[in-house]
C-alpha cells in the first residue's frame, strides 16, 4: 500500500540525526561520544520531559561541524520522508545551537541548502527552511541571530520558537517577529505543548503567527478554541512526541480527535522523529491503529497538512489533487 501523500510541517532537522549517522559524523570529525553502540544511545532516547530530552538533543548536536555534515543529515531525511509519504517538507533548523559552539551559521543553512536544492529531483519533495529561536536563550541573541541570517533570507521562509517553553514566553521575542515580519517572512512558534493556553494567544497576538506548533493545551481554553476555528489558525500536532515527552501518558489518551472534532485545523508531524519512535508515516500509522481513525479523518488530516503549508496555490491544488486521488 502506497503512503499517504502528506506535508510535514513541525520537523527539526536535528531531531533526525539517527544512531548510526551519529556515530559516522563523530568518527569524521574525530568526536568521541559517551556511548560505546548504537545500541546503547538508543537506549538514552527515554525522556521523562521535555528538558531531558532536549539535554540529551543538544549534546549530540557535537558531531554536526561542517556543511558536509549538514547537507548529509538533510539528506538522510528526506530518503526517510519520501518513504513515508512526504511531498513537502517545512524543516525547523536551530542556528543557536550551533554558533553557541562556534559553527558558522552560513555553514549551517549552506550544509541543509545544497540538499534542499536536490530535494525536488531526488526525493519528489519540495521544501521551505524555517529558522528557529531557542526561546531559553535572550531576546537579544534572537536578534542577534536574525541580523546573522539576514544574506540568507531567500533561502528563508518563516522564523519559529522553540526549545524549553515554561517560563519562556513568546512575547519575549516580540521585536525579533517584527523585524521577521517586515522582511516579509511568515511566522510560527511552539506554544501550549508544555505551556499554557496563555502562550498560544502570546503567539497569536504578540507575535503574529501563522501556525501554531503543538497547541494541544488549547483545549483547556474554550475561547481560544473558538478563536483557532474562526481563524482557521493551523495547528502542527506531533503525537507520537507528545506521549515520548509526557505530554500524554499514553496514545490512546491524545487530544487529537477531541481537536478534530471542535473544528481545530489539526496537521500531523513527527517532530524529533530519531528521539521520538517514528517519522511522519509512522505517527499516521500509530494514530489510526490506537485511536480507530477512519480514512476519512486521515485523509482530512492531509488535506489540512497541504492547506496549511507555506505554498503557493498552483502547488496546493496539485498536491491536493494528489490527496483525492490516493487508494489504499
Amino acid at each position: 500500500m502506497p503512503p499517504i501523500p502528506t506535508a510535514e510541517l513541525h520537523l527539526h532537522i536535528e531531531g533526525t540525526l539517527e544512531p548510526d549517522l551519529a556515530f559516522a559524523l563523530a568518527e569524521r570529525n574525530g568526536v568521541e561520544l559517551p556511548y560505546a553502540t548504537q545500541e546503547e544511545l538508543r537506549a538514552a532516547y527515554s525522556f521523562s520531559d521535555l528538558q531531558d530530552f532536549l539535554n540529551l538533543y543538544y549534546a549530540l548536536m557535537t558531531v554536526l561541524r561542517t556543511e558536509d555534515d549538514f547537507a548529509d543529515l538533510t539528506h538522510a531525511y528526506l530518503a526517510r520522508a519520501r518513504a513515508q509519504g512526504v511531498r513537502h517538507a517545512e524543516i525547523f533548523f536551530d542556528p543557536q545551537a550551533h554558533t553557541a559552539r562556534g559553527v558558522e551559521i552560513d555553514t549551517v543553512i549552506r550544509g541543509i541548502a545544497r540538499a534542499l536544492d536536490a530535494a525536488p529531483g531526488t526525493y519528489g519533495i519540495t521544501t521551505r527552511l524555517i529558522m528557529c529561536f531557542l526561546r531559553d536563550e535572550s531576546a537579544e541573541s534572537a536578534l542577534a541571530t536574525f541580523e546573522a541570517a539576514r544574506p540568507h533570507l531567500d533561502r528563508i521562509a518563516a522564523v519559529g520558537l522553540d526549545s524549553a517553553e515554561v517560563g519562556n514566553p513568546p512575547s519575549k521575542f516580540r521585536e525579533v517577529y517584527a523585524l521577521a515580519r517586515e522582511a516579509g517572512l511568515k511566522c510560527v512558534a511552539h506554544a501550549g505543548e508544555e505551556g499554557p493556553p496563555a502562550y498560544v494567544w502570546e503567539a497569536l497576538d504578540i507575535l503574529g503567527v501563522d501556525r501554531v506548533d503543538h497547541g494541544v493545551r488549547c483545549l483547556e481554553d474554550e475561547a481560544l478554541v473558538a478563536r483557532l476555528v474562526a481563524d482557521r489558525t493551523p495547528l502542527t500536532v506531533c503525537p507520537l512526541s507528545n506521549v515520548r515527552l509526557r505530554v500524554v501518558d499514553r496514545l490512546e489518551d491524545h487530544p487529537l480527535p477531541a481537536m478534530l472534532d471542535a473544528g481545530l485545523l489539526v496537521t500531523v508531524n513527527s517532530d524529533d522523529p530519531a528521539y521520538f519512535g517514528g517519522y511522519v508515516g509512522d505517527n499516521f500509522t500509530a494514530i489510526r491503529d490506537t485511536l480507530g481513525l477512519d480514512e476519512a479523518t486521515l485523509r482530512t488530516l492531509v488535506r489540512n497538512s497541504f492547506e496549511a503549508a507555506f505554498l503557493d496555490e498552483e502547488t496546493r491544488a496539485a498536491y491536493l489533487k494528489e490527496v483525492d486521488g490516493w487508494t489504499r
